[in-house]
């Protein structure tokens, strides 16, 4: 009753080479999915792992809260490291959580 109101939808005949065309838009999405996210992401992680195990006492850091500090403890076998904030104020704190290493003299310059 209702089809001399609305005409009746076809779906069109598959191309003849869309299997192909399929394909390479797959490989195609792959590839920019790995130069775009995958490979930059897994060589900053790589840098932050060497950053980490480069860790020593003396050094000046600023973890990930933006606080700046100096190494006094650093610990192999541990996942945590011990930073001085200020005179007779220290901290523990995750090795992961340091965003850079800073130039000796940064924090008495600042």
């Amino acid at each position: 009753m209702l089809d001399f109101f609305i005409s009746p939808a076809y779906a069109q005949d598959a191309a003849a080479g869309s299997g192909m065309a399929q394909i390479v838009m797959l490989v195609g999405f792959v590839a920019i999915f790995y130069f775009l996210l995958w490979r930059p992401q897994a060589k900053r992680a790589k840098q932050h792992k060497q950053l980490i195990g480069g860790l020593s006492k003396g050094d000046e850091i600023v973890i990930g809260g933006g606080v700046l500090g100096r190494i006094t403890k650093v610990s192999d076998e541990s996942e945590f490291l011990t930073m001085e904030i200020a005179e007779g104020t220290q901290i523990s704190v995750q090795k992961n959580a340091v965003a850079a290493v800073l130039p000796k003299g940064t924090i008495k310059a600042i």
